[in-house]
């Protein structure tokens, strides 16, 4: 079994920076994409940036410029720098990973249990 060990979250003032880390340990054969999801009250969860096993990245309109995505393969970690932190960007942050578990041969979603980042104006 696959799971995500979330850290770095927290309370921060308007313009600060914050940085999320994502950690996946169990039977993993290999890790294919990994992104960072938020979820603020009331609104849907949405992407905030992935990263391939290419490093191919992709973000949010709203985290262009300020937010970076970066991943250690042999730590099998994620991290989202997160600088110049606005009030709307408080949420909870999940971690996704797609990876393949020991025991498969597919590629599977998991998900962390989310950080709380709140950014105070």
């Amino acid at each position: 079994q696959v799971q995500l060990v979330e850290s770095g979250g927290g309370l921060v003032q308007a313009g600060g920076s914050l940085k999320l880390s994502c950690v996946a340990t169990g039977r993993i054969k290999s890790i294919n994409a990994m992104g960072w999801y938020r979820q603020a009250p009331g609104k849907q969860r949405e992407l905030v940036a992935s990263i391939t096993s290419g490093g191919s990245t992709n973000y949010a309109d709203s985290a262009k410029g300020r937010f970076t995505i970066s991943r250690d393969i042999a730590k099998n970690t994620v991290y989202l720098q997160m600088n110049s932190l606005k009030p709307e960007d408080t949420a909870i942050y999940y971690c996704n990973v797609n990876a393949v578990p020991g025991d498969s041969f597919y590629g599977r979603n998991y998900w962390g249990v989310g950080t709380l980042v709140t950014v105070s104006s």
